[in-house]
Formats: structure tokens, sequence, C-alpha cells
């Protein structure tokens, strides 16, 4: 699973910790990263300090520029705010969650509608992850 946001700052990282927080919870074997298409410099402080205070530690993460290797390596590729017409072509599906807030107006809202579409994303794989194994 791939999450991308433009700055890989703010939402993208947030979706990658919640989705491996909340697999890893569950049991389930998949695993996320992170990417921008224009990344900054450093993650959010807000947004390692908010994670920090959920027990999860993003401070090693350093952002970078999503390149088609990382989509190609993705079983699924997740945008939040990014402008899909600049990455690079990818047959990986892509959804997009553009109903996300910035991070940088309103942290609990976004972090919120993350946490919630998260849940339904691993709802989603948890019950194909089943068929699966139900019928090889």
């Amino acid at each position: 699973m791939l999450f991308l946001c433009p700055h890989n700052a703010a939402k993208s990282i947030l979706a990658a910790a919640y989705f491996d927080q909340q697999a890893s919870a569950r049991g389930l074997p998949f695993r996320a990263d992170s990417a921008g298409t224009d990344p900054d410099a450093h993650p959010s402080p807000a947004v390692v300090a908010a994670l920090q205070d959920e027990g999860i530690d993003v401070t090693g993460h350093r952002p970078w520029r999503v390149t088609g290797e990382d989509l190609m390596n993705a079983s699924r590729v997740i945008s939040l705010g990014c402008e899909l017409g600049d990455l690079p072509q990818s047959d990986r599906r892509v959804d997009q969650w553009d109903d996300v807030p910035p991070a940088s107006r309103d942290l609990a809202a976004a972090r919120d509608a993350i946490q919630r579409h998260v849940d339904e994303l691993l709802d989603e794989l948890a019950g194909d992850d089943q068929k699966r194994a139900t019928y090889g």
C-alpha cells in the first residue's frame, strides 16, 4: 500500500502510520509506505508530535518523491490530494481520498477522516484476504 500526498509531510504519513498500526492489530499481513509529488524537507512537527502522543514513532521518516518504481511495487495507491496527472504512469489501482482536509488547517479532522478511511480499507482487505483463504 502506498499513500501519497503532495508534500509527504502530513496526510500520507498519518495514513501509512495508522494503516500499519491497525493492520498489525488485526493480524493482517499488509504494510504501507508514503511518498509525495513535491516533498517537503521534513515531516510536519505537529503530525510527528500527534503520532508520538498515540505511541507511533515516525521521527525517522524523510519525505521523498514518488517514483515509477514505487508505484509498480505498491499493491495499491491511495492519493490524498495529489495531482494524479503528475504521477508516473502505472497500472496500479489508485484511490482518491479527496475529502481529507489539510492537516495544517485542522489536524484533528484530518486524523479522523484518515482513520475512517483506513478502517474501511482494512475491512475491505480483510474480506479479500478471507476470500482468498476460503476459495484459494
